[in-house]
C-alpha cells in the first residue's frame, strides 16, 4: 500500500492540446474515457480544493483541510456520490415506470433504498496502488494520481493551469481588435492556446472547412442553431472582419505554462459583432502608418488615453464630457478604439499616460504584444505611465523610474533644488504632496548593439495654477536624465514624451526648449505670492518639440490647447514625418472629445524619428 508520494510531471506539446482540444468535446464523454479530478493545493493556504463530476451529471466543489487524514475526504466523497447514484437510479425507476417496462437494476427492480443497495467504492490508487488512508491529503492527491468512485475513475491533475478569470468585451466591433480579459493560476498566457470561431445563422450553408460545426462531407446541408466554425485565427488577440458582423464569436481556451495544460474553457460573447462607429478620428492617420519604418527609423507615439478612474465619474459625465455619449465613456467601449488605434501605427515607441494597471495588464500588454510590441507599467497612485517597445527593433536594457516626491527628498542629484525650495516651506509641500512620476526606458538596437536610446515618459501636475510645480518637476526630470542618459549611459540620444499640462507659452515649455529660465518669470508665481518661489533653472539638453506646436492636442468642451509634446535630442535625432492630426471638423464632428469615434479627451502624436 502507498504511503508517501513522489511528484510526477505531466509534460506536453502545444500540438498535442490542440489536437485534444479540438476533439475534447467528442471524447469527454466517449465509453472508457478517464474523468478529471481537479485538486488545487497551494501551501500558504489551509484547505484544498477538490472538483470533480459524478454520475448524475452534478459537479463537486470538495474543500478539505489539507491536514486531515485522506481516509475522512474519500468518505465524504462517498455520501456525496451515494446521493448521485440514488438521483441517478431513482431516474430510471421513474422512466421504466412511466414506459411500463419490466425489470432493471438491482436497485430500481427491488424497490431497496438506492443508497443502502448501491454504495459506491471510493479509493485513491498512485503508481497503481492504493493510498493508505491515514495518509493526509496534503501527500494524498498527487498529479497523476487516479480516483476512483464506482466503476468511473478519475484522473487527478494537481494544480493544473486553470483560468481565475476569463471574459470578452462588452462591444465587439469589425476591424476593432478583441483581447479577452484573462487571469491564470500556475500557468501563462504565452504558454496558453487559444482558438476563435464564429456563429453559424441557421439555414447557413456549412462552409466544408471542418469546424466546429463539421459532422458530415455534405456541404451543402443546413445547419442547427448554435452551430459554430473555426476563423482560422490560433492567437490571443482577434480581430472581426465585416462579414462577421450580425455573428455571436466564441472563444476556446486551453491554459498552459509551458510544461502541461489544464482543463479547457469555453467562452460566448454576449453580443454579436457590430459594424462600429463609422469613421473614427484616426483612420485618416492609419493611411501614413500602414507599414512598420525601416531600421533607421524610430517611429513614436505619445498620448494620454483618458485613465477609467477618470472618465467613469460622474464629473467626468456630466461636466467634463456632458456631450459625449455615456457608453462610449464606458472602459470596454473605448479599449476598441484604443486597441485599433495603436495597432493601426505600428509604432517602434509608444509612450502612454493616463494609464489603469488592470487596462495594461489586460488589454494593452497582450493586444500589443500580438502585433510585436513589448511593455513595462509605472504606477502613480490611480493611474500610471506605460512603455512600449518594438521587440524586432529594440531589446529593454533597464529602468530608471522615480517618484518626483521620493527623488526630490532623497535623491543627492536634487539636493541644491530641495534647499532653494526650503527657502518656501508653502511652495516645498504643495510640490511634495504631488503623486507623479517619471518614466525611464533605455534601450538597445537589436541590429546595432551600439546604438542605445534613453525613453522617458511623464505626465506633469495638471492644475492651471500648478504652474511652478511643473517647472520643479521638469527641473527634477531633466536631472535625472541626464544622469542616465550621461553617467549610466554616457552619450545616449533621448525622446522624452508625455503630458506635460503646459501650452508653448508656458514657463515650463520655455524652459525645455531654451534651456533654462530665470528667476522672475511669471509661472514661479502662478498660484499667489504666498507660493511664489524665486529659481533659475538651466539644463544642458538640445530639446525640440518633433511635432512643433498643434493648435491643440487637447479638445474638450471648455478648453483646448497644445499640452503634449515628444521633445528629442536634435543633436542625435531627427524628424523624418510627422503624422497629421485629425482635421478640425474630425475633432468637432461630435462636439469635443472623447466621442463615440475618438476614445480620449487627447490626440496621439505620432512622428518618425531617424538617427543621424
Amino acid at each position: 500500500m502507498w504511503r508517501f508520494p513522489g511528484r510526477a510531471v505531466l509534460r506536453g506539446v502545444r500540438s498535442v492540446v490542440e489536437q485534444h482540444s479540438r476533439a475534447e468535446a467528442a471524447t469527454d464523454g466517449a465509453v472508457g474515457a478517464m474523468e478529471r479530478a481537479v485538486v488545487r493545493c497551494v501551501p500558504s493556504e489551509p484547505k484544498l480544493s477538490l472538483s470533480f463530476a459524478l454520475a448524475d451529471g452534478s459537479h463537486k466543489n470538495m474543500q478539505r483541510d489539507q491536514s486531515e487524514p485522506l481516509g475522512r475526504a474519500l468518505s465524504r466523497i462517498a455520501t456525496n456520490a451515494l446521493k448521485g447514484h440514488a438521483k441517478v437510479a431513482a431516474a430510471k425507476k421513474s422512466r421504466k415506470n412511466r414506459a411500463q417496462s419490466s425489470g432493471g437494476s438491482a436497485c430500481a427492480a427491488t424497490g431497496a433504498d438506492p443508497a443502502a443497495a448501491c454504495e459506491p467504492v471510493v479509493k485513491l490508487y498512485y503508481r497503481e496502488e492504493a493510498v493508505a488512508e491515514d495518509v493526509l491529503n496534503v501527500d494524498a492527491w498527487q498529479d497523476g494520481a487516479v480516483l476512483q468512485i464506482g466503476d468511473v475513475k478519475y484522473k487527478v491533475e494537481r494544480n493544473p493551469p486553470a483560468f481565475t478569470e476569463l471574459q470578452l468585451p462588452r462591444y465587439i466591433m469589425a476591424g476593432f481588435p478583441v483581447c479577452p480579459k484573462l487571469s491564470l493560476e500556475f500557468g501563462d498566457p504565452a504558454s496558453s492556446v487559444f482558438r476563435w470561431y464564429k456563429e453559424v445563422k441557421p439555414g447557413a450553408a456549412e462552409p466544408g472547412d471542418g469546424g466546429l460545426a463539421s459532422s458530415s462531407s455534405s456541404s451543402s446541408r443546413s445547419l442547427p442553431s448554435s452551430s459554430w466554425i473555426e476563423t482560422g485565427v490560433g492567437e490571443r488577440v482577434y480581430t472581426p472582419c465585416n462579414a462577421d458582423i450580425g455573428l455571436r464569436l466564441k472563444l476556446r481556451c486551453t491554459p498552459g505554462n509551458g510544461q502541461r495544460f489544464g482543463p479547457s474553457r469555453e467562452l460566448e460573447s454576449v453580443c454579436p459583432v457590430e459594424a462600429g462607429p463609422g469613421t473614427c478620428t484616426f483612420d485618416h492617420r492609419h493611411l501614413y502608418t500602414k507599414k512598420v519604418t525601416d531600421d533607421s527609423c524610430i517611429r513614436t507615439v505619445s498620448y494620454n488615453i483618458l485613465a477609467d478612474t477618470y472618465a467613469q465619474t460622474e464629473f467626468s459625465r456630466t461636466v467634463l464630457y456632458p456631450y459625449c455619449a455615456p457608453y462610449a465613456l464606458e472602459l470596454d467601449y473605448r479599449q476598441n478604439l484604443i486597441q485599433k488605434e495603436l495597432t493601426a501605427y505600428n509604432a517602434d515607441l509608444i509612450c502612454l499616460q493616463e494609464v489603469d494597471r488592470a487596462v495594461f495588464a489586460d488589454s494593452l500588454l497582450p493586444a500589443l504584444e500580438a502585433f510585436g510590441l513589448d511593455g513595462v507599467f509605472r504606477i502613480k497612485q490611480h493611474e500610471g505611465l506605460a512603455t512600449f517597445y518594438r521587440k524586432s527593433k529594440f531589446s529593454l536594457l533597464s529602468q530608471h523610474d522615480i517618484s518626483f516626491q521620493e527623488a526630490l527628498e532623497s535623491d543627492p542629484l536634487h539636493k541644491e533644488l530641495l534647499e532653494k525650495l526650503a527657502l518656501n516651506p508653502q511652495a516645498l509641500e504643495k510640490v511634495l504632496q504631488r503623486s507623479s512620476v517619471l518614466q525611464i526606458s533605455v534601450l538597445q538596437s537589436t541590429k546595432d548593439s551600439s546604438k542605445k536610446i534613453c525613453v522617458a515618459n511623464t505626465h506633469l501636475y495638471w492644475h492651471p495654477k500648478g504652474g511652478y510645480i511643473r517647472l520643479i518637476q521638469m527641473a527634477i526630470s531633466l536631472a535625472h536624465i541626464r544622469h542616465v542618459s550621461c553617467d549610466l549611459y554616457p552619450g545616449i540620444p533621448v525622446i522624452f514624451c508625455g503630458d506635460f499640462n503646459s501650452t508653448p507659452s508656458s514657463g515650463m515649455y520655455h524652459f525645455v526648449i531654451n534651456g533654462s529660465i530665470t528667476e522672475d518669470h511669471e509661472d514661479w508665481a502662478s498660484n499667489g505670492e504666498e507660493e511664489k518661489c524665486t529659481i533659475s533653472l538651466t539644463h544642458f539638453f538640445k530639446l525640440k518639440s518633433a511635432c512643433g506646436e498643434p493648435a491643440y492636442t487637447n479638445y474638450v468642451g471648455g478648453f483646448h490647447g497644445c499640452l503634449d509634446y515628444i521633445f528629442i535630442d536634435f543633436s542625435a535625432l531627427e524628424v523624418e514625418q510627422v503624422i497629421p492630426l485629425p482635421s478640425h471638423e474630425e475633432v468637432t464632428t461630435h462636439q469635443a472629445l472623447p466621442s463615440v469615434s475618438h476614445p480620449s479627451d487627447h490626440i496621439a502624436l505620432v512622428c518618425d524619428l531617424k538617427w543621424k
